[in-house]
């Protein structure tokens, strides 16, 4: 499974946002597109639908742009991912329903893996607030953990 640029250039504005709106300023998406290198129009799409998820809100007229509807502590990586309509699922069945994805309505040999991985993905992302991305409180151990099974292997084809 593999999150789309929609998911992920939604978190990255959102945490321009959060970081550069702490004086209770509106934000224009101009000036986060330029930072974050993403296209203003894509970014106007996004943050309409951000918008309507309630995830931010708009200001408008001179010196307008976006705030956080909420406080960056209360807003979950989750709720934008699901904003800009981001599925987390890993299946190809549609999330809940009792068929599966074959032909026949079945489910394939793999179907509860994959369902697993995406209520994971799920999890994990509503663990995590924006506020822990701003703050920089979101462990980076995954990079480890590959660093210490190099080593391992490393050490495996010495002996």
């Amino acid at each position: 499974m593999r999150l789309s640029t929609k998911g992920r250039y939604s978190v990255m504005a959102m945490v321009d946002l959060a970081t550069q709106s702490a004086d209770g300023n509106p934000i224009a998406l101009a000036d986060i597109a330029e930072r974050q290198e993403i296209s203003l129009s894509y970014l106007e799409q996004l943050f309409g639908k951000l918008r309507k998820g309630g995830v931010v809100k708009s200001v408008r007229g001179p010196g307008g742009g976006y705030l956080l509807a909420r406080s960056a502590a209360d807003t979950r990586i989750s709720d934008i991912v699901l904003s800009v309509d981001e599925p987390l699922a890993a299946t190809r069945c549609a999330p809940g329903a009792p068929e599966g994805c074959h032909s026949n309505k079945s489910r394939c040999l793999t179907h509860d893996l994959w369902e697993e991985l995406g209520n994971q993905i799920f999890l994990y992302l509503s663990s995590v607030s924006l506020e822990d991305v701003v703050e920089k409180r979101v462990l980076g151990s995954s990079g480890q953990l590959y660093r210490v099974n190099q080593d391992a292997n490393r050490f495996m084809a010495a002996q």
